[in-house]
């Protein structure tokens, strides 16, 4: 099987698209895993476009483990980017498993998703049991092996848990990370943020996605990680979340929606052998 497909990333962060509309290219799950592979074609997610007729397009996400996700945030930037050079519109609406997202096409490559309100309750999340969300008193060990208490859990689309820390060097995520992504408390898995507070407007993160593990940036944590700044007082409804490659910008409007606008790639067509 040959095909046509896209590669596109926002701030590092890679998806191959893959357009079922005109041609439904059916894949199974190790196909998936496959494509996925960085020692094969490689990215952190795989996105199906599906045709939708009253909105621009359906979106379908997979892991690069072949899990599906309920949400990516810098995946529906990409998307939306793709669909706005198709159809020349500078606004685009999508449905996800999430609901239906919409984003704003800006200059420069910049485009402006809104995910909507998080989830805080411990049964929305989920985790297992009722417990306070926004500390879920886990315990992390850092470099030295001191120990550091927290966790707050949000969901934004999936599972997350942020860690906010003095000094983001002193933790090593591809330790904790897969650690706290199988936590018994989080029966459908998590994301794992490490995060610190730089001022009231920055915030600097590490990132390991359930799924797909160390990533280079997630939209989805950026905006759980500012929600988090936002309820602990940290930040105030707008602030920039510091990634490897580049930051993303998250607003909190007054109905507790969240708004993320950064870069994405320009479009590269690929093509897939299976």
């Amino acid at each position: 099987m040959e095909f046509k497909a896209f590669k596109m990333d926002g701030l590092g962060n890679d998806f191959i698209i893959i357009d079922q509309r005109s041609k439904n290219i059916k894949l199974s799950n190790d196909q998936i895993v496959k494509i996925c592979d960085r020692k094969f074609i490689g990215c952190d997610q795989l996105i199906f476009i599906k045709k939708n007729i009253k909105i621009d397009a359906d979106l379908e996400f997979y892991n690069s483990d072949g899990s599906k996700s309920g949400a990516c945030g810098n995946g529906t930037r990409c998307v939306a980017y793709f669909l706005s050079k198709e159809n020349n519109k500078e606004e685009i609406e999508v449905w996800t498993s999430s609901g239906n997202i919409k984003s704003k096409i800006l200059e420069n490559n910049i485009v402006e998703t809104e995910i909507g309100v998080a989830k805080t309750k411990w049964n929305e999340i989920p985790i297992s049991k009722n417990l306070d969300t926004i500390n879920l008193k886990i315990k992390i060990f850092d470099k030295k092996n001191k120990e550091f208490i927290g966790g707050t859990a949000i969901n934004v689309g999936n599972p997350h848990v942020i860690f906010c820390v003095k000094n983001l060097e002193d933790f090593d995520i591809k330790k904790i990370g897969p650690e706290i992504e199988r936590h018994n408390l989080f029966p459908e898995k998590c994301n794992v943020t490490i995060a610190q507070v730089i001022n009231k407007n920055l915030i600097k993160v590490k990132v390991w996605e359930r799924g797909a593990g160390l990533t280079k940036a997630c939209g989805t944590a950026a905006c759980a990680v500012a929600v988090v700044g936002k309820i602990n007082g940290l930040t105030g409804s707008k602030t920039d979340i510091e990634f490897t490659l580049g930051k993303l910008s998250i607003f909190i409007d007054d109905k507790n929606s969240i708004h993320m606008k950064g870069p994405v790639s320009e479009i590269k067509e690929i093509s897939v052998k299976l």
